[in-house]
């Protein structure tokens, strides 16, 4: 019975409300919601678009969209005006509110990710303690609104995008998530914008040997979640029509296709901000933010007249910084799907399993390492009077990472070695 009253005491007082919302954080949440959702994001969807179709072009000797208004610009409107006004046909034996909902979903998930990011000081739309579990959380929902797409339009080929999307989606989450643990190790928190704000202490993350590893595994897992090319098997044009959005037409296509774009620059915006330092525009270096005198970028200072110039100043450079970054990380997602072909499944899920999901559990030991070495508070060590941390790091961590990868790979090529030869001498018997 005490346990019981105890355990019921525990769920009462989850409910209860921890925080008092005051009415300018609702109308901040309001304002980012509408403008996030019905006006900034989707036209830099449409304009990633406009941008994928021109670079895919120059890689193939072609012109590229450049009939509706000049250079084409006009294009990804008059898309969207032909996906609004074309007929949403639902099949006859679809689980019709399924089908209606499961682009909705997906939208909401790729939308969601972006409530975390600092784009700047202040600039956070949610500072949650947690960010990096609630972003887990929020790009899980992606898998299910795919499996129920493909499972409610009753069409095999549909279906089969969808399993196929189930099964890498759930594969790359893994070394996905394990890439980001180096980075919750050194910065010692869950929030993005505490993991910001050690970059401006410690310099960018990416400027070590576990940090690079974690980073590289981080994007090709995120190529992989978005369904980018060459690990876009779930829509395989040439194997299944076009996967689990085989059904849909019009505008709940169009939420599909917007989706991943924003999936795309939500991934680029997390690689930006986990490995690059965010809006900082030097490593090693708290400029522009230092102007502020601020040690936690999350929250707004306290402005006169004469500091809010500086605070639109600042802000002003993080966020063009923050955006060449992640423009920067678009443009290498467009040139890989410019250049690689399409990846067998099988081999698809191999290389999760038997290549990245072992490197990242192994980086993370060697981060751990550089934490020791680099990053623990009081541990100094001099060369003629200099800190030389950073360079004893390199010198640790840096031959452990590259023995780890290539005894990764190493032990895979005796793998697949062992596995041809199984048939040979099967067939000798």
């Amino acid at each position: 019975m005490n346990v019981a009253i105890d355990w019921a005491g525990a769920l009462v007082w989850a409910q209860q409300q921890q925080i008092e919302l005051s009415w300018n954080t609702v109308v901040r949440w309001v304002l980012w919601l509408a403008l996030g959702f019905f006006g900034l994001f989707p036209g830099i969807v449409a304009y990633m678009v406009w941008a994928e179709r021109k670079v895919a072009a120059r890689f193939q000797d072609r012109i590229g969209p450049n009939r509706v208004g000049p250079l084409g610009l006009l294009q990804p409107i008059a898309d969207g005006l032909k996906l609004l006004i074309k007929e949403n046909i639902v099949p006859r034996t679809a689980d019709k509110w399924v089908h209606i909902l499961a682009p909705v979903l997906i939208l909401v998930s790729a939308f969601l990710v972006l409530a975390v990011v600092p784009f700047g000081i202040g600039l956070a739309p949610v500072n949650l303690p947690s960010g990096l579990i609630y972003l887990v959380a929020v790009s899980s929902l992606s898998p299910m609104g795919i499996f129920l797409a493909g499972w409610s339009s009753r069409n095999k080929y549909s279906l089969l995008g969808a399993m196929r999307s189930v099964a890498q989606l759930v594969s790359y989450e893994v070394p996905q998530v394990l890439a980001t643990i180096p980075v919750v190790l050194w910065a010692g928190s869950l929030s993005l914008n505490t993991i910001f704000d050690k970059q401006m202490e410690h310099g960018w993350f990416i400027f070590s040997p576990p940090g690079l590893v974690g980073f590289l595994t981080l994007l090709i897992a995120s190529i992989a979640e978005v369904n980018r090319a060459p690990f876009d098997l779930p829509e395989a044009e040439s194997e299944i029509i076009a996967g689990f959005h085989t059904e849909y037409s019009g505008m709940r296509f169009g939420l599909f296709f917007l989706a991943e774009y924003l999936s795309v620059f939500g991934v680029c915006c997390i690689a930006t901000v986990l490995y690059f330092g965010g809006g900082t525009l030097v490593p090693w270096s708290d400029f522009p933010a230092g102007m502020l005198g601020l040690i936690h970028s999350s929250y707004l200072p306290v402005l006169g007249k004469e500091g809010f110039g500086t605070f639109v100043l600042v802000n002003l450079v993080m966020v063009g910084v923050f955006f060449a970054k992640v423009t920067f990380f678009v443009f290498v997602m467009f040139w890989i799907r410019a250049t690689l072909p399409r990846m067998r499944v099988d081999r698809l899920m191999n290389y999760a399993w038997k290549h990245l999901v072992p490197i990242s559990i192994a980086n993370v030991m060697i981060a751990a390492i550089w934490y020791e070495l680099v990053l623990r508070p009081g541990r100094v060590f001099r060369l003629g009077g200099w800190e030389v941390n950073w360079l004893v790091g390199w010198l640790v961590t840096g031959p452990l990472a590259l023995l780890l990868i290539g005894l990764v790979v190493w032990v895979n090529r005796l793998s697949d070695r062992g596995e041809a030869a199984k048939p040979a001498v099967a067939a000798a018997r």
